[in-house]
């Protein structure tokens, strides 16, 4: 079961048959199993990310396919498949890209998570086949060297688990010689497996906002080839990504 865009489907405010309240304390829930549930999984990562000219072809990219692995004590290693020369040339990737790719655009909202967020309950929305609640999401207070997720999710009703992502990753990091700053993206999952929905696909098309001008950006991110294990695997030459 795939999910795509709300497209023109309104947002009604009917309420939902249990308490606000109560659908986030149970989808968070959802989350957490999930997160664990995710790391009994090995796939394929694909990360794309180009500039665009004027005309909106690209003039740099950097793209890296990896094979993720996670160890049964949850710790998680990649493995470099693919990586042809970077021909990036108006943005720099940085380590804050490299971790949002890995924590921020697939964004998991756990129990242990939720004292960080303000979520505020948007109403009800059509999604394709699939009857959601939007929650709009975002950091009560920005700690130093954190990351976080800032925009919209949308819950379905049944499952009681995130299928779609709107936002951005926060804060933009300016600083005197230092900007760094980041995409809006939408990330869509996919109902892999027992009613978990794990990601299957990132896009932005986004301007960046710099103070010698905006660079425009085009990203992807495909993750793919889901596939259980139930015992240690035998991961090779890999890096530990922390």
């Amino acid at each position: 079961m795939g999910i795509r865009s709300p497209g023109d489907n309104p947002i009604t405010k009917e309420p939902p048959s249990i308490p606000v309240d109560e659908i986030i304390k149970r989808f968070a829930e959802r989350e957490a199993e999930f997160k664990v549930e995710r790391d009994n999984y090995t796939y394929t990562q694909t990360f794309s990310i180009q500039t665009l000219d004027e005309d909106g072809r690209p003039d740099g990219e950097h793209s890296e396919t990896s094979d993720i692995i996670f160890t049964p004590d949850g710790k998680r290693f990649e493995k470099v498949t693919y990586a042809p020369q970077d021909t990036l040339q108006r943005i720099l990737l940085t380590q804050q890209d490299l971790d949002d790719v890995r924590n921020v655009q697939p964004f998991v909202l756990t129990t242990a998570e939720l004292p960080k967020y303000n979520i505020n309950y948007v109403g009800r929305q059509q999604v394709d086949e699939l009857a959601t609640y939007v929650f709009d999401v975002g950091p009560k207070v920005i700690e130093k060297n954190q990351r976080y997720f800032q925009g919209r999710v949308w819950v379905d009703d049944k499952d009681l688990q995130i299928v779609m992502t709107d936002g951005k990753a926060v804060p933009d990091i300016i600083k005197k010689g230092n900007e760094n700053v980041f995409p809006r993206f939408r990330t869509y999952r996919q109902n892999i497996e027992k009613g978990y929905w794990f990601p299957v696909f990132t896009r932005a098309d986004d301007y960046l906002h710099f103070s010698t001008g905006d660079v425009h950006i085009r990203m992807t991110i495909r993750y793919s080839n889901y596939k259980r294990y139930s015992s240690t695997v035998k991961i090779g030459t890999v890096r530990e990504v922390k």
